[in-house]
């Protein structure tokens, strides 16, 4: 195969929708970590490029995985480049190779000021996670566990990762934000797969969405998207300026509203933005607010 995809067909690729799942963590870890009289730019800068470089890498290693077993044969969302035939499995297995190696650059970078080198394992297993969720003989993507490990990397790690490498421990404001971010993390990614729910399910790609159903899908949804809320309660109970984060449940009522309503198809795609766009405000919001309740 001759590799013709332009760079809006690798920009589109990299699938820049799903960035927010890399950005909201790191941005309310800052929050989390000034709020701990610890934050330091620098850091939370590499931490930033870490997230960002994991995030590309998993999307091209998913694209690559994917399109060498055949499920994004009769693909419904964004452009797959292995899968479309816009870009050979070769080139886009060496983007994937390419964004993990900076990723672990800038994570050793991190591992060497801080000293915690067992931070090298954590950064090991984010790697291993992105690239087994659709990549091996037995990827645990499609085997419904995909949400867990987003919940986990983009989550719990890349929160609590943030801050930990400021301010050498974790507070509990800063777990309930991992725990947060990583329920609408999650939340992105049931939308994707509430909408390749017929696809998967006929590529024996077997994720949460094929075996709770639509409807169980959808209800799941709308619990992933209540709970950052709740938390956002319970911040507020210890620092009223907190609650202020309330205000980005503006922004998922049209996806919550979508995804109730049963449509199928494309006309979930908006949902996978909104979501997005909904993490990042909560983000921005949350880590201001305990910044400044520091």
């Amino acid at each position: 195969m001759t590799d013709m995809a332009t760079v809006a067909e690798w920009i589109e690729g990299a699938r820049p929708r799903t960035l927010p799942n890399a950005v909201a963590p790191v941005l309310v870890g800052v929050g989390a970590a000034a709020q701990l009289d610890a934050l330091s730019w620098w850091r939370s800068l590499l931490a930033l490029l870490v997230a960002l470089a994991l995030i590309v890498g998993v999307n091209f290693a998913n694209d690559y995985s994917d399109g060498i077993k055949g499920t994004d044969a009769e693909r419904v969302g964004p452009l797959r480049l292995v899968g479309s035939g816009a870009a050979s499995a070769k080139t886009v297995l060496a983007a994937a190779l390419t964004s993990f190696a900076v990723a672990a650059v800038f994570g050793l970078v991190l591992v060497l000021v801080t000293g915690e080198w067992w931070l090298l394992l954590v950064g090991a297993a984010c790697i291993a996670g992105a690239w087994f969720y659709t990549g091996g003989s037995r990827p645990y993507g499609y085997a419904g566990l995909g949400e867990v490990a987003v919940f986990v990397f983009f989550g719990l790690a890349a929160v609590l990762g943030t801050v930990y490498v400021q301010a050498g421990r974790v507070s509990w404001e800063a777990l309930g934000c991992a725990v947060a971010v990583g329920c609408l993390s999650m939340a992105v990614l049931v939308a994707n797969n509430l909408r390749d729910i017929p696809t998967d399910r006929v590529a024996g790609k077997i994720t949460l969405a094929v075996r709770l159903g639509d409807t169980g899908t959808r209800r799941f949804y709308v619990v992933l998207a209540i709970v950052p809320f709740l938390v956002t309660i319970a911040l507020g109970i210890a620092h009223p300026v907190a609650l202020v984060g309330l205000l980005a449940a503006a922004l998922l009522v049209n996806p919550v509203r979508t995804i109730t309503s049963g449509r199928v198809g494309l006309q979930l795609i908006p949902v996978l933005r909104d979501t997005g766009f909904a993490m990042l405000a909560w983000a921005v919001l949350t880590g201001v607010a305990l910044a400044l309740a520091g």
